[in-house]
């Protein structure tokens, strides 16, 4: 089910999820409490989709080189592709990308993230995501996860993804899959799943997935934007067809928000392998994960509080 086609009886207590707003319906505000997440049709313009691919493909071919940008590619690809768009997986951390960070300041995707995060918005973590097709090789399914497992600041209901397709997504090219109702459980521990060889970096799941948990195919047109909590649990499947799936992300977060220690707890592996990771690409000698998420972090609506 989306948003727009169930209707439910109006809660009797209050909302825990979303702010009070004159956006949402009390049926759509209803299915985000129930479900942890809310589909909006058509919300992204075909102009701005199209602006945002021929970055992608700029990045690709390295006409830009965002600073800071982590640019994963398939490297089993590149002898026969090359530079292109046929080997790139993921661009992410495209802060420092005027024009892919456009998406973060659409004033039609922050009308809706406000009913989240409240009226000071920081743009927290970004990524445009090239699912490639599947070969044996690889695999660019995503393990069930919860995304609060990367971040280290709180409160997780002042914190939301807005994940926009930029194209149709199906099961045939792998669409994103959530457990509607996810949210309300506690943070689970995270890890590598045990797919021999088929790992892609930092593509923690679940070390405990219950695959009795009802699934749901988030079936999506170019253009159609999900909002999610970061605790739904949720992935992406298998891509079986011979083209790309794009999509374009952003986790904001209320600027009131704060950062957390992650030390002694499920998150304390996640921080060891991202400050190493850090360490590597900029030859620093200490990095601690609050620096890493500041460099990251921008202020799109409001004032800077916390984060």
């Amino acid at each position: 089910p989306t948003s727009a086609q169930v209707s439910v009886a109006p809660h009797s207590g209050r909302f825990c999820y979303t702010l009070d707003n004159d956006l949402l319906t009390t049926q759509q505000r209803q299915f985000y409490e129930d479900n942890g997440y809310l589909l909006i049709k058509k919300l992204i313009s075909d102009e701005d989709i199209e602006r945002f691919r021929r970055e992608f493909t700029r990045i690709c071919k390295r006409e830009v080189n965002p600073p800071g940008a982590m640019i994963m590619k398939d490297e089993s690809l590149k002898s026969q592709f090359g530079l292109s768009e046929k080997v790139v997986n993921k661009v992410q951390d495209f802060q420092e990308d005027e024009e892919l960070f456009r998406y973060c300041t659409l004033p039609e995707v922050l009308r809706y993230v406000e009913c989240f995060t409240g009226p000071n918005i920081m743009a927290m973590h970004t990524m445009l995501i090239n699912k490639l097709p599947d070969s044996d090789k690889q695999t660019f399914l995503h393990p069930m996860h919860q995304d609060l497992h990367y971040f280290p600041f709180r409160p997780a209901s002042r914190i939301v993804c807005a994940w926009t397709a930029m194209e149709r997504a199906d099961q045939d090219n792998g669409c994103l899959v959530v457990q509607p109702g996810t949210h309300k459980t506690t943070l689970k521990p995270h890890g590598y799943p045990k797919w021999e060889g088929k790992t892609n970096k930092l593509f923690h799941g679940l070390l405990d997935e219950d695959e009795k948990t009802p699934k749901v195919h988030l079936v999506m047109e170019k253009g159609d934007t999900v909002f999610f909590h970061p605790l739904l649990i949720h992935g992406s499947g298998i891509n079986r067809t011979s083209g790309f799936r794009k999509s374009i992300s952003c986790h904001f977060a209320s600027s009131e928000c704060y950062y957390i220690d992650v030390k002694n707890t499920t998150q304390e592996h996640l921080e060891k392998e991202l400050e190493e990771m850090v360490r590597k690409k900029y030859n620093a000698t200490s990095v601690e994960l609050k620096d890493i998420w500041n460099f990251r972090a921008r202020l799109v609506q409001g004032e800077r509080i916390n984060l």
